[in-house]
């Protein structure tokens, strides 16, 4: 019986404290909506509604500044973010309509990885992404332009 309570007693303080490192992680992002996975992994939480800004660079910046809004469904480590709004650029650019795909990705403890961001019909791949400190700006750059998401 005293076997069986101590080993109790030992899972609930490896709980307590596994929850408590995971929160830790989170309040060191500064993140301030999060998910905690099955794996105990916490990541930011993108559930939501986000106005997108892209700014055409290189051969894109004639196209100049266009705006969307983006809700992003978040599954676990994965989002999608889908256009409210869509719209034709400068020139006819499609830039892209309501209800496509705008991006697209994974998230882990440090942020954003293996994002893809959706444009007139094609994918640009996109690395160099970044969430903010308290987690309500998204930033990346893709070949042709800077891309913004901000929290509504």
């Amino acid at each position: 019986m005293l076997k069986n309570t101590g080993f109790r007693v030992l899972c609930l303080a490896a709980m307590v404290s596994f929850l408590f490192v995971a929160q830790t992680r989170a309040e060191e992002q500064g993140w301030k909506k999060t998910l905690t996975l099955p794996g105990g992994e916490v990541v930011c939480d993108l559930n939501g509604e986000w106005d997108l800004s892209w700014v055409g660079r290189g051969e894109a910046q004639p196209v100049g500044r266009l705006s969307d809004v983006v809700k992003i469904t978040q599954q676990g480590n994965s989002f999608e973010g889908i256009r409210m709004v869509g719209n034709v650029g400068n020139w006819g650019h499609q830039w892209g309509t309501k209800g496509e795909k705008a991006i697209e990705g994974e998230l882990d403890k440090n942020g954003l990885m293996n994002l893809i961001y959706y444009q007139g019909g094609s994918w640009l791949r996109s690395d160099k992404g970044k969430i903010s400190k308290d987690g309500n700006v998204i930033e990346f750059m893709n070949k042709y332009g800077f891309i913004e998401l901000t929290r509504k």
